[in-house]
């Protein structure tokens, strides 16, 4: 991973998608979002938001998340967004929005690396769009969660390996020691 050139994506981390499933991924986002800060790296949220007729209303008769307080970041997190270099709003599974899209070229990002909530569906489809995208996609396997329990939360990072592969899912003990050696004043050449 090239820390340097790295931005932390929280995906999701909202009431509604917070239950007895994903609640233990609350303190594990928390704390690598603010040793991920601390290191001066950039970080990133996104708010999933439903609407009327949507596909998810359509397909699967799913209604919830369309306002607060379903919609909100959790409590435990809502400093670091509001710390945060964005919230991005989105209506789908990916952080590709056209807004997020043109935030990661300005910003020169070649990694990004991935938590939050849900494993199987937002996490795994932004990543698999970041890869397709050209960048290196990161997936933090013990900062991630999936709200339909611990079984589809691996289902999700199975797929996940075969998507972007295995190397890609790394764990937050890992993440850290990367932060950890990294120092922005050196400059290879």
């Amino acid at each position: 991973m090239d820390i340097g050139n790295a931005a932390l994506v929280v995906i999701d981390m909202q009431n509604g998608f917070v239950n007895r499933h994903s609640l233990h991924a609350v303190p594990a986002v928390a704390d690598l979002a603010a040793t991920w800060a601390a290191a001066g790296r950039p970080v990133i949220f996104t708010r999933y938001f439903n609407y009327p007729d949507s596909p998810y209303e359509k397909f699967f008769q799913w209604r919830r998340l369309q306002g607060p307080p379903e919609t909100d970041i959790v409590p435990e997190l809502a400093d670091h967004a509001a710390g945060a270099r964005a919230v991005l709003d989105k209506t789908g599974y990916t952080l590709f929005t056209p807004e997020a899209t043109e935030l990661i070229q300005k910003a020169g990002w070649s990694d990004l690396v991935f938590c939050g909530v849900a494993t199987e569906s937002c996490v795994l489809k932004s990543a698999a769009d970041a890869f397709e995208h050209g960048y290196a996609p990161w997936i933090v396997t013990d900062a991630c969660a999936s709200d339909a329990g611990g079984d589809v939360h691996d289902a999700g990072l199975t797929v996940a390996r075969r998507l972007i592969g295995p190397g890609q899912l790394i764990t937050t003990s890992q993440v850290i020691r990367q932060l950890a050696s990294y120092d922005p004043a050196v400059v290879l050449e």
